[in-house]
């Protein structure tokens, strides 16, 4: 069975040749496996196996598995179930170098390298790039670029989100408006026995208020319980620790942010053409 590779860290692409051997003792090289991989092939910790570089199964050496790991979550690798093993540098070399190629003459086409402080990342590439002639350092979000793939989709979903708010406050007008128009009567009693249009407009302001921040509740409070049922299913899905779904304090105060001024500027709206008429029309008189 042979696994790929897309991780930030050093993964042997292998193919498995044996699948245990629990009575060898011999000292061998530790590894670890991706839980998937673990799961797939029944592999616990302990255990001795195999690893060789081709399909053929020459080169073969063992190695003992230290541990079972769980693989980063990659939203680019979704759907792919990572089979992956891990070893040390000098494992991997010596399982993996051509017999033509001198030990200490390998070479790698790049190096990823996470910093303590982030925000040195702009600094520290420009240092690095200066000292070492032929070496070109760049931060990770400067390669991704503005055409990156998640750079589509964050786009990609802020337009969608616009046109879904656009469309919601047209239908929360269009309903506001009959909801309104149903209490003409009740607003043309108001007028007669001598409230202001003014104070009644308030009125009106401070009950969409109320509703629309008692909706943005409720829909942040069915948004927290969704989450959990989403991931819980996706992850399950697609045998991964991926997080698909996250309300954070700052994504709940947005919505509300949204919610309640659009809520209270519609139900002013729709009332503001009912208050135009005349009492005595407003009440049936």
């Amino acid at each position: 069975m042979t696994f790929g590779s897309f991780g930030r860290s050093l993964v042997l692409v292998p193919v498995l040749l044996a699948s245990t051997l629990h009575a060898q003792q011999t000292q061998v090289a530790p590894i670890l496996v991706s839980r998937q991989l673990a799961a797939q092939e029944h592999l616990a910790v302990g255990d001795v196996v195999q690893l060789a570089p081709d399909a053929k199964g020459e080169g073969a050496q063992p190695f003992r598995i230290a541990g079972i790991y769980e693989p980063t979550p990659d939203p680019l690798r979704l759907g792919s179930v990572p089979r992956e093993v891990r070893l040390h540098l000098p494992d991997l070399l010596a399982l993996t170098r051509d017999a033509a190629t001198p030990a200490g003459t390998e070479w790698v086409e790049a190096v990823n390298i996470k910093l303590i402080d982030p925000a040195d990342a702009e600094r520290f590439s420009r240092d690095l790039n200066g000292r070492l002639p032929g070496v070109f350092a760049r931060p990770a979000v400067a390669a991704s670029g503005s055409a990156g793939p998640f750079v589509v989709i964050e786009r990609f979903h802020l337009a969608i989100a616009i046109v879904t708010i656009i469309a919601a406050t047209v239908f929360l007008l269009a309903l506001t408006i009959m909801l309104v128009d149903e209490r003409r009567e009740t607003v043309g009693v108001l007028r007669l026995i001598g409230l202001p249009t003014r104070r009644i407009l308030v009125q009106i302001f401070l009950e969409g208020v109320l509703i629309a921040g008692a909706g943005g509740l409720f829909g942040l409070v069915l948004a927290r319980v969704s989450e959990g049922l989403i991931n819980r299913f996706f992850q399950w899905r697609y045998d991964t620790a991926l997080i698909f779904v996250r309300v954070t304090p700052d994504v709940a105060a947005l919505c509300l942010a949204i919610a309640v001024p659009l809520g209270a500027v519609a139900t002013v709206v729709a009332s503001w053409a009912l208050l135009r008429r005349g009492a005595l029309r407003l009440a049936r008189r």
